[in-house]
């Protein structure tokens, strides 16, 4: 891969950049996927008051900008020698803006944020709901039909922007009132926003808004079936949500391989093939990639807090630094009977309890530093154990290998006990930042590099 240039080949590169919760990272990668240059930027959460999670979006996008130039200069290489860009985002996070000025009407909305708890309680207890759980129920009797089991125990969570948008509607009069009533309001995840500071507004997800005094329906236009009239210009960079990156680049790309990613919140994805699964206990189906005419579908379970309880255990100063968490745990015999419930935003499949607190329990006069870390980091390997034996349970898929990355990803403790609790191997590359990684691959194979295996990573 090269370009001529007065007479000299110059090679070319590959930037990507991952939006996580914490961090953003870009990494510039040569065509054998080795880094090359990298930049490191810290995303400041906000939290304005007690459950809400929230992200400035000008901060957001003066830290994109500052991590790509920052990795471009320190591969050595020149900006034109970049090829492809690929973005990989945190999902559920979202903001509104003006469509004309493109001014944020507020802050993005963190997937961690607990604000509309209330409204999807309100909703889940609805007689709309209750009403569409009867109705399939009565069609899963009459067929069978797993898929209307599932619509019988389908409810809401904070974790779903719908809920939390239609609060921001109910709450906001400014975005409700003004620009969305007058069409001028543009809704958007993070990867839209970037994409639309990226292109100036010319491509980006546009929603049509409107509500009654019942309901807020949305209706959105994804990327892929925009009118290409509407804009001459090539066609945006690659972008992938970070779960769905991290599983191709850990190259899960048969029906069965399974991928854990344990950073701010624990993501176990399980490839399912071509067919979306039809979960009972809360995992969710997405979509994990299209390459040509192929779809391939995953089925996710999360836990919200995991890098979350550690960071809070240090703030705490149980350590001072992460890396003594592995030494600590390993320093006691057992957590001496402590346990720890890892739910600061609720707890997630296959408990599905958004009101759920984070607490210790079996604390005693002999409890110490060291005992009560135990306990934090035996909740994360429980909590995939948790995950692991549902996807088993709900998808009778056989698994065919387990790859593991992400920032706690790292620590021996965590995984030594998630392979004991699962009874098999999993495995740990040598990278963990599979996000960048797995966007990467997305962007290079636009661009007509060869796929990407096992043995690159």
């Amino acid at each position: 891969m090269g370009t001529q240039r007065n007479g000299f080949k110059k090679e070319n590169y590959i930037i990507s950049v991952d939006v996580g919760t914490t961090s953003i990272r870009c990494h510039v990668y040569d065509k054998e996927a080795q880094i090359r240059g990298s930049c490191v930027t810290k995303v400041n959460l906000l939290y304005p008051e007690p459950g809400m999670v929230e992200l400035d979006p000008e901060e957001l996008w003066m830290g994109f900008v500052k991590v790509v130039k920052g990795a471009v200069q320190d591969s050595g290489f020149q900006m034109c020698q970049m090829e492809a860009l690929g973005i990989s985002t945190q999902r559920g996070t979202f903001t509104t803006w003006d469509r004309k000025t493109g001014v944020p009407f507020h802050n993005f909305i963190s997937w961690q944020d607990l604000r509309a708890a209330d409204l999807v309680r309100s909703w889940n207890n609805s007689c709309t709901m209750k009403a569409l759980h009867g109705v399939a129920k009565a069609l899963h009797f009459l067929s069978r039909n797993k898929r209307f089991l599932a619509a019988s125990l389908i409810v809401f969570s904070t974790q779903h922007v719908t809920l939390r948008l239609a609060w921001a509607l109910q709450n906001w009069k400014r975005v409700r009132f003004g620009s969305a009533s007058q069409g001028n309001c543009c809704f958007g995840t993070i990867d839209t926003w970037l994409l639309y500071k990226l292109t100036k507004g010319r491509w980006f997800t546009f929603l049509c808004m409107c509500w009654s005094e019942l309901c807020c329906f949305l209706l959105s236009l994804p990327l892929s079936i925009l009118p290409k009239a509407r804009d001459p210009s090539p066609p945006p960079p690659p972008q992938m949500a970070d779960q769905q990156a991290a599983m191709f680049g850990e190259c899960c790309f048969d029906v069965g391989d399974v991928k854990i990613t344990m950073g701010t919140g624990t993501f176990m994805n399980i490839n399912t093939g071509s067919q979306p699964h039809t979960s009972v206990s809360g995992l969710y189906p997405v979509v994990g990639w299209k390459i040509g005419p192929e779809v391939v579908y995953l089925a996710e379970g999360n836990a919200a807090d995991t890098g979350t309880a550690i960071k809070w255990a240090q703030k705490l100063e149980l350590f001072s630094d992460v890396r003594e968490t592995d030494t600590m745990a390993s320093s006691v015999a057992d957590s001496d009977g402590v346990c720890f419930v890892p739910s600061f935003s609720g707890l997630q499949a296959p408990l599905n309890d958004p009101k759920a607190c984070a607490s210790f329990m079996g604390l005693k006069p002999s409890t110490t530093k060291s005992h009560l870390v135990r306990a934090i980091l035996e909740s994360i390997a429980f909590r995939n154990k948790q995950l692991y034996e549902t996807m088993l349970r709900e998808t009778h898929i056989p698994i065919t290998k387990i790859r593991a990355d992400g920032g706690v990803g790292t620590n021996d403790f965590v995984m030594q006990l998630t392979a004991d609790l699962f009874g098999r191997k999993v495995s740990r590359p040598t990278r963990h930042e599979m996000s960048c990684l797995g966007a990467a691959f997305v962007a290079g194979l636009g661009v007509g590099m060869r796929t990407p295996t096992q043995t690159q990573i």
